[in-house]
């Protein structure tokens, strides 16, 4: 049930896709038990192809809020990690502070070794907001296994419509 943060997209994440962090961290009772949640309830075989996108494509969502509130305030979550920075070893995507059905996990191994391994759906992509200015538009509403379909198209197709983020010129102009 995502029920809970639904509610928190809807109230804290604006329409433009920005986080109201503040308002988030005075949420965030709500947001630490919708997590608890998640770390009881991983997916099972008998769930559908939707019900588990969704639950992934929420439990990354709604760790990098938690990330972020960890460290909060920070000018951007890039910032977070090693003071000594190594590209593509120490990134705050490879932080372990996940734990799901008793796994541990970083946010790294929720996008590229589980969802983008697991559902071979490109508009994913779009999805998974990884809290940096230059990424995808965070949907104000939680993914939901019954309107999956549309939420992921409806954010690729805002992605794609950005005119910050994408140029698109005909050929030869």
């Amino acid at each position: 049930n995502h029920s809970v943060f639904d509610v928190l997209h809807q109230k804290d994440v604006k329409e433009e896709g920005m986080v109201d962090d503040k308002g988030l961290g005075q949420d965030r009772a709500k947001l630490k038990s919708y997590l608890k949640m998640l770390e009881s309830n991983s997916p099972q075989k008998t769930w559908t192809e939707e019900q588990k996108l969704a639950y992934w494509s929420n439990a990354y969502n709604a760790y990098t809020f938690e990330l972020i509130l960890d460290n909060y305030p920070v000018k951007s979550i890039k910032a977070i990690g090693a003071s000594v920075k190594i590209p593509f070893v120490n990134t705050p995507w490879d932080i372990k502070f996940i734990n799901i059905g008793g796994e541990e996990y970083d946010l790294n191994n929720l996008e590229h070794g589980i969802i983008r391994k697991e559902f071979e759906d490109p508009r994913i992509h779009f999805a998974l907001v990884c809290a940096a200015v230059s990424c995808p538009k965070l949907q104000n509403k939680a993914y939901m296994p019954e309107s999956l379909d549309a939420q992921l198209t409806k954010a690729a197709k805002d992605f794609l419509a950005d005119s910050k983020k994408n140029e698109i010129k005909r050929k030869g102009s």
